[in-house]
């Protein structure tokens, strides 16, 4: 489902279990508190993320840091560092063991930008939850890709990561074709796909209701280098009950 407004994003959470917003409207509405002023260093720092060394399939196709956040009433706080944990019914490819990825940089972890995407994702969400505690992980994700390895978004095919809700941001893509997102009923049916094209259009998700994936990404010019980065953050409702 389109949501051409963040004003209608919990009216799709609740009926068919998801949104995607374009960038111009959630830019709009960060923009608006003077909260993208590090956007640039922010969208910089997927220059530097680190190779997945838990890939199954072999592939160093894909890069990324982590971080985890605290949510409730009196604010949002960063989380000691630790490992991000799947289990297998979640995550057949690479659940089950404790995966240590490099911490997002500080600056980036407490910079404008992601507090406001930490912020109104939260602000969305419990629009449609009781909850107000919250285990949040964000995530930075760089794939790649080359003319003879294509980069696979969602190795794992489609899935649901086994929290409460999730955001998936798009950051930048480069010499890209393909990655479209497609979300799933629980029985299978696809309910619907969209391709995150500009810098933060983003696909909101209420995780114990839909599945997702992503195609795979190959290079526009098979002769330049090419990625898809996007920040993705999960909400897991600690008070569980009014999840």
């Amino acid at each position: 489902m389109v949501a051409e407004t963040l004003d209608t994003v919990p009216a799709a959470l609740a009926g068919p279990g998801f949104a995607f917003v374009a960038g111009a409207a959630l830019r709009e509405r960060l923009g608006a508190s003077g909260r993208l002023t590090d956007w640039e260093a922010f969208a910089a720092s997927w220059n530097d993320l680190r190779v997945d060394p838990y890939m199954a399939d072999g592939g160093r196709y894909r890069r990324r840091r982590h971080a985890v956040y605290a949510a409730s009433p009196a604010g949002i706080v960063r989380g000691p560092h630790q490992a991000h944990y799947q289990t297998l019914e979640y995550n057949r490819l690479h659940g089950g063991i404790a995966r240590w990825f490099e911490p997002i940089e500080p600056a980036i972890g407490a910079g404008p930008t992601l507090g406001a995407i930490l912020e109104t994702s939260r602000s969305l969400f419990e629009a449609v939850s009781a909850a107000r505690q919250w285990h949040v992980e964000a995530h930075q994700f760089r794939i790649e890709a080359r003319a003879a390895v294509h980069g696979r978004p969602t190795p794992e095919g489609v899935h649901r990561d086994g929290v409460d809700y999730v955001i998936v941001l798009l950051v930048d893509r480069v010499n890209v074709t393909s990655g479209t997102t497609s979300v799933h009923a629980l029985d299978g049916r696809e309910l619907g796909s969209f391709t995150l094209t500009s810098p933060l259009d983003a696909a909101l998700l209420d995780d114990r209701r839909v599945a997702h994936g992503v195609t795979e990404i190959a290079p526009l010019d098979p002769s330049r280098p090419s990625h898809r980065d996007v920040l993705v953050v999960t909400w897991k409702a600690l008070d569980a009950a009014l999840g």
